[in-house]
């Protein structure tokens, strides 16, 4: 192919494989995203009030990303209409605080309540690149 710029004339070559010629490449057409690979958040139990349980794990959403999935439970959002809380399991409509957990872990709205739960697979990514301190990779609770 050749192309003009500024008066000068270039000749560029293009190959584009096709997905035939890489299977690698089709192999990619369809991988694990990051809707399925999910994503490490803070999971918060508002409905006995202000404080409540908590953990970080790894929820994943939908393809609209509007509902989370976490352990076998599924989560609307409140669309701003929950007091202290942002989502609701559809079982039960109990609600919860979910969000992204900080790089200073403090998490929780209101300080107090026992220690955060880590679980055990999301532990050692949760240490090392959310928290950035991999000497506490053993520890499961922040």
């Amino acid at each position: 192919m050749t192309k003009v710029i500024a008066g000068k004339r270039l000749v560029v070559e293009t190959t584009i494989p096709s997905l035939a010629e890489k299977p690698e490449a089709r192999n990619r057409v369809g991988a694990q995203n990051s809707r399925s690979l999910g994503r490490i958040m803070y999971i918060e139990y508002k409905g006995d009030g202000l404080i409540g349980p908590a953990r970080i794990g790894r929820v994943t959403f939908s393809k609209t990303r509007k509902t989370l999935y976490y352990k076998g439970k599924t989560f609307q959002s409140l669309k701003g209409a929950g007091f202290k809380s942002n989502y609701f399991e559809i079982e039960t409509g109990q609600e919860y605080w979910i969000s992204g957990p900080k790089k200073n872990g403090q998490d929780r709205l209101y300080a107090g309540g026992s220690p955060v739960e880590i679980d055990d697979e999301v532990r050692a990514e949760y240490w090392t690149k959310i928290r950035g301190l991999p000497e506490r990779v053993n520890e499961k609770k922040a």
